[in-house]
């Protein structure tokens, strides 16, 4: 895909920058007073489902009018000129909103025109974006009778038909398989690293979030729990290995604890193993030895997004108790 943008690989500095931000439907409030800065390159809004992130995403884009704060997009007020900054954004909804009876070709280049491109610009346009999102071969079959995954493909389509800097993904890899998920996960990396594309990337599945962002904000019952780049959320820990161990039970964890090792093995000696800080797998081996015990598999573990996610959440719980 030729971008039409000339950028940097890194640029600094905010994309979107929400204050005070509050949304309600009815009696129910979404968000609550929200402060959030995105930078720039690809984002994580995190949150189980109710936790406010379409809410945030809708008052962004205008289609919600929030009751109170301020939201302003590459330093442009999103809530006065409307119209300039959705041309900057290209939105793929969660939900499927494609009109019957339309083709790829026709639903894309439709979509570039409702952008405000002149017809033969879009339809250049929409054979570019359907080429690269794989599309190439299927672009005149009826969308009605795509799978999952190219209707999936066919709204990110859609989002990039005008070219715009900034793209919001609510929940992309919703109903992909393994395969499906992972050429998603490659678009979105291509966008990010070698198109210069500002991502906000809304999904309930951590594992997708920490393969391509680069920074994360957690949303819990329309509140901020947790934000900052993915290495600092990550939960420091000490060092864990997974291993299978033979030797006498008794013995081995006796030995195990005298070297200040902790963790529980099962039946056939496998388990998850905590090392004292700065320890690495020598100590296991010597402990090992000691115990006259053999190491058969070990494997250092890294905590994942998912268990700073939920520790972010008990966090706040607790504070909240």
């Amino acid at each position: 895909m030729t971008a039409h943008h000339e950028a940097s690989n890194v640029v600094p500095g905010e994309s979107i920058v929400v204050k005070g931000l509050t949304v309600e439907y009815g009696k129910i409030s979404a968000l609550n007073n929200l402060d959030l800065a995105f930078p720039r390159g690809c984002v994580g809004l995190l949150g189980p489902n109710g936790a406010g992130k379409s809410s945030t995403l809708k008052a962004i884009l205008g289609f919600v009018r929030p009751v109170a704060g301020r939201i302003h997009i590459f330093g442009i007020d999103a809530v006065r000129k409307r119209r300039t900054v959705r041309r900057r954004i290209g939105y793929m909804p969660e939900r499927d909103t494609h009109l019957a009876g339309l083709t790829g070709f026709r639903a894309v280049s439709l979509a570039g025109e409702l952008s405000g491109l002149p017809r033969n610009e879009a339809y250049m346009r929409a054979h570019e974006v359907l080429q690269y999102t794989g599309l190439g071969e299927a672009r005149y079959r009826s969308v009605e009778g795509y799978s999952t995954g190219m209707r999936q493909r066919v709204k990110l389509a859609q989002a990039l038909i005008h070219d715009p800097p900034l793209l919001f993904l609510d929940e992309p890899t919703n109903g992909l398989d393994p395969e499906g998920r992972e050429e998603m996960l490659t678009l979105i990396q291509d966008l990010t690293r070698n198109h210069h594309k500002d991502v906000i990337l809304s999904t309930h599945i951590l594992h997708d979030a920490e393969a391509v962002v680069d920074w994360v904000a957690i949303l819990r019952e329309g509140r901020l729990v947790g934000a900052g780049p993915i290495q600092d959320i990550l939960p420091e820990s000490q060092p864990l290995f997974r291993v299978r161990i033979s030797g006498d039970p008794a013995t081995l964890r006796k030995t195990l604890a005298h070297f200040g090792i902790s963790g529980e093995l099962d039946s056939r000696g496998s388990g998850l193993l905590s090392l004292p800080a700065g320890a690495g797998p020598r100590l296991l081996f010597q402990a090992a030895s000691t115990a006259s015990a053999c190491i058969h598999d070990l494997r250092q573990h890294r905590p994942g997004l998912e268990e700073a996610f939920f520790h972010a959440l008990d966090e706040k719980t607790e504070k909240t108790q």
